[in-house]
């Protein structure tokens, strides 16, 4: 919603971009089959476009608007989803437009309790988090799109239904032109909470709803206090609600306040009611004394939703069509962009004939498994952010009132921010190797270590399957590099990336400092295979050269040229 009189593209700061209808050849009679079809052109919609691209999978994205969302939304950007951005290739307009953080502070009755930081040094690349509206998340990712020559942008073009048989999937698309039919091999779904696409094949979410209702509001108002997440229970302005103020770019801030249990959702809406609430915040608890501006506004409920599988035949659910999680530890944006990067290597792979369709198989027990873990962590912080009962009232503000003279009480003020998972439990995991007593474990993402100026380890990464070996000097054994080149040759996408304690060829990568053989517990002769999600699905302090093939199938659960 936006202030009388202003359009609900008339923004403050952003201009908002008009994707106009292009007839697409199916409405000139015309048969056209897709290898992929995705509805939704959200940041997870097109976020997996571009995954299936790096790949060089085609595939076709349908978006019943004209432009991109509306208001901030999903702000907050982990490190974790700013590497996936940077294998996607699009990563500098988000560190240059965004703004990184580091640390968040919460209030109880107007005096600071706790202070959070999230582990950073010169060893990563990017901040732990970076604040950018989604607005500018979207425009990025489309401009991205657009310039690939392999993804088709279809704008108000609305998915009206879907079908699907042993061979394919076909779907209902309505447009201002006309009706049609459009054929693919596979459907992501990425329409979002409201999925057409799930309300066509008949499933439903399930979980929970809590209880309290949050206003969210964009206000533009310059100040010097710096990025970070601020968290205030009992205010002096709002004494029964809970208030969230985030520094966006532009000027812009994001306040989110809870409403009382009593107030009327239509009521707290109307913009008299946002502009008093939002002054006496700006005024009594961020303590600006500057003008302000109101931007946009939106009401949000916190649900812990999930379908019970994410794949249903040649159907990936991606994004909030998936799972519907609290905004509480900026879990939903990140969690989403790791489903797009999961469900996009992998269909890639499939359609490359580089694995079997059951690979597919894995997304939802890897996927689904993260979104637990969300509800787990999310699910407390929601109850602390906004307790259910009475009871649960009570029990948090002693921990809040505890925390005045006592640090081990702050911890229950702790967000909990989003961290990746560790697909431990999935079938393209492997065992550990118990003689590691450090490093990323199978299953947990990579780490990334800075290897000189403007340098660090994931910058090499390759597309495919990245075998990171350690040595003293870049040499490999003949057996082993023997190995890699036969993997190659019958059509593994592999990658062999070479870590030395001192320099061997211009390729080697040179440990300067020993932080990354530290970093990955690793000895020369060990070694890590990452899978294209830069998840770890193995390690071995020594390798065996006759261990990584029967590694690689058993994770692709295929043998390319084999028997």
């Amino acid at each position: 919603m936006r202030p009388a009189g202003r359009a609900e593209t008339d923004s403050l700061y952003f201009d908002y971009p008009h994707f106009p209808f292009v007839r697409p050849p199916e409405l000139e009679g015309k048969a056209v089959r897709h290898r992929v079809a995705i509805v939704g052109a959200g940041p997870v919609g097109v976020t997996a476009a571009l995954e299936l691209a790096r790949h060089g999978i085609a595939s076709v994205v349908l978006d019943d608007k004209a432009t991109v969302n509306d208001g901030s939304r999903a702000i907050c950007i982990s490190r974790h989803s700013l590497e996936l951005l940077q294998q996607l290739g699009v990563d500098a307009p988000f560190t240059a437009k965004g703004l990184g953080w580091t640390q968040g502070r919460t209030y109880f009755r107007d005096r600071e309790i706790y202070r959070f930081r999230m582990p950073h040094s010169d060893q990563e690349r990017y901040a732990p988090m970076v604040n950018l509206q989604q607005q500018y998340i979207e425009q990025f990712l489309i401009d991205k799109a657009q310039a690939s020559g392999l993804i088709e942008m279809r704008w108000q073009s609305a998915v009206t239904g879907v079908e699907q048989d042993a061979d394919g999937v076909t779907l209902q698309v309505t447009t201002p032109e006309g009706d049609y039919a459009l054929a693919c091999d596979y459907l992501l779904a990425a329409d979002g909470g409201r999925s057409r696409i799930r309300e066509s094949l008949g499933l439903s979410l399930h979980g929970q709803a809590y209880e309290g209702r949050y206003v969210i509001a964009d206000v533009r108002l310059k100040s010097d206090f710096p990025t970070e997440r601020r968290a205030f229970f009992h205010s002096q302005a709002l004494p029964d609600a809970t208030i969230l103020v985030h520094k966006q770019p532009d000027d812009i801030w994001r306040i989110d306040y809870q409403l009382g249990p009593d107030e009327d959702p239509e009521q707290a809406v109307e913009e008299g009611s946002i502009r008093e609430k939002v002054s006496l915040i700006i005024r009594e608890v961020m303590h600006e004394s500057e003008e302000w501006e109101l931007e946009w506004w939106s009401l949000y409920k916190a649900y812990t939703l999930a379908l019970d599988d994410y794949r249903h035949g040649r159907v990936l659910f991606i994004g909030d069509s998936a799972h519907l999680v609290p905004i509480f530890g900026v879990r939903g944006l990140n969690n989403g962009l790791a489903d797009a990067a999961n469900a996009g290597w992998k269909l890639a792979w499939v359609l490359k004939g580089q694995a079997p369709d059951a690979l597919l198989d894995s997304y939802s027990p890897e996927r689904r498994g993260a979104t637990l873990d969300v509800f787990a962590n999310a699910g407390k912080s929601t109850r602390f952010m906004t307790p259910p009962t009475r009871g649960h009232a009570l029990m948090r503000d002693a921990a809040l009132a505890l925390a005045f003279h006592n640090d081990y009480a702050s911890g229950f003020a702790n967000p909990r921010q989003v961290t990746p998972y560790t697909y431990a439990e999935s079938p393209l995991t492997l065992a550990d190797d118990p003689a590691f007593t450090a490093g990323p474990v199978p299953g947990a993402p990579l780490i990334n270590r800075r290897l000189g100026d403007d340098d660090f380890l994931l910058d090499h990464l390759g597309t495919g399957f990245t075998l990171l070996h350690f040595s003293e000097d870049g040499r490999v054994e003949p057996a082993l590099r023997q190995g890699v080149e036969a993997l190659q040759a019958r059509g593994h996408d592999l990658t062999l990336l070479r870590v030395a304690r001192s320099p061997g060829d211009e390729e080697t990568l040179v440990d300067v400092d020993g932080s990354l053989f530290a970093g990955y517990g690793a000895e020369p002769g060990s070694a890590y295979l990452a899978r294209p999600d830069r998840h770890v699905a193995a390690r071995w302090k020594r390798l065996d050269p006759a261990d990584l093939e029967a590694t690689l199938n058993a994770a692709l659960k295929t043998a390319l040229g084999g028997d």
